[in-house]
């Protein structure tokens, strides 16, 4: 990424090294794995407001959803660049198969507008229900969750351009409207 194997998982590079990642004149890193990355972000939060929650029957349940969400959408994040190579180069050679290609493409995004939806569910709960003292916490995470899923459903619907009655750039936007309203109602 910044000198190192272009191999690497994103996450195992420190804050510095990804954000150079990320600036750096190259393809990807870039909003899908920002988009990720966010949301990994925002279940780290959930995860441990839901940690500091006293419902012994909320509590494990949500903290259990938030770190499941963080190590599914950390992973995302380097599933994206490799989805987005794969279509470009089946593009770019006009062989192969670019349908499959542009699904690979469009299923990262997708799955990470998702994850942020039940993220900013949680969140939401937490920053209503949950421990007081994490409330900001709560909500910060509700905030992010929203932001990464209305992130992702745009490139769902970016990378579709060429079908705009696809049926996934509704479901995107959808996890997308749902993550923004519990985060509105914090308001």
């Amino acid at each position: 990424m910044t000198g190192g194997d272009p191999a690497q998982p994103l996450v195992t590079l420190s804050v510095y090294e990804l954000l150079a990642a990320v600036s750096a004149r190259t393809p990807a890193p870039g909003g899908g794995a920002a988009a990720a990355l966010t949301t990994a972000m925002a279940a780290s939060l959930t995860a441990m407001a839901a940690r500091f929650d006293k419902d012994p029957d909320r509590a494990p349940g949500l903290a259990v959803l938030a770190d499941d969400v963080r190590d599914r959408a950390a992973a995302l994040a380097d599933a994206d660049g490799v989805a987005y190579a794969r279509y470009v180069a089946a593009r770019r050679a006009r062989a192969g198969d670019l349908e499959q290609a542009l699904d690979g493409a469009v299923a990262v995004p997708l799955e990470v507008s998702e994850l942020a939806e039940r993220i900013a569910v949680a969140a939401h709960t937490l920053a209503h229900e949950g421990n007081q003292y994490l409330r900001g916490d709560a909500t910060t995470a509700c905030w992010l969750a929203a932001a990464a899923a209305r992130s992702a459903s745009g490139l769902v619907r970016e990378n579709l351009t060429a079908r705009p009655a696809d049926e996934r750039i509704e479901q995107a936007r959808v996890s997308a409207d749902r993550a923004h309203e519990c985060a509105y109602r914090l308001l």
